[in-house]
């Protein structure tokens, strides 16, 4: 289409004499245009029709809706987008996760990440060399995806009899 648009452009600029056959290459170049406009538009449906069993699909695989995940497991999400490793002390046998800025991710919360097909680890390499972590596609969604709004708690009421509560100081 671009190919046909640029030649369109180039035949209307006032370069060539306005003459019979000019008119017809014209002609010609916008029945190619239609027909190359026509052929997208069919790619198009057709790789909607395609996709549309691999989104369901995406969408019925992930075990837990992103909407109701903690701040720390996004904060963690966050932190994980830079690039981190998760190591092994040798003397201590202690597992950890440093992400790229130097924040540590408790093993405990990096295994509920991967639970939940959020992050996943390369295992090709030894966890006392440090195992990159990254993020999968349900965790770039987990991501992007926005968050509905906390509803404030009320106060609760107070039981009869008590004493009103201490209002705050005025400066």
């Amino acid at each position: 289409m671009t190919f046909y648009r640029s030649r369109l452009h180039s035949l209307t600029s006032g370069q060539y004499p306005v003459d019979g056959p000019l008119l017809k290459r014209i002609d010609r170049t916008v029945d190619l245009l239609q027909d190359a406009a026509r052929t997208r538009d069919q790619q198009h449906a057709q790789t909607l029709a395609a996709l549309e069993p691999v989104e369901a699909a995406a969408q019925q695989k992930s075990p837990r809706a992103v909407a109701d995940l903690p701040a720390s497991d996004i904060a963690a999400l966050l932190a994980i987008t830079q690039g981190a490793k998760l190591h092994q002390n040798l003397l201590t046998q202690q597992t950890y996760t440093v992400t790229a800025a130097g924040t540590r991710i408790p093993y405990s919360q990096l295994q509920r990440l991967e639970a939940n097909h959020l992050v996943v680890r390369d295992t090709s390499h030894p966890v006392t060399a440090g195992q990159p972590v990254t993020l999968t596609d349900a965790g770039r969604t987990a991501l992007t995806t926005p968050r509905s709004p906390k509803v404030p708690v009320a106060a609760p009421a107070r039981r009869p009899g008590t004493w009103p509560a201490a209002t705050p100081a005025r400066r």
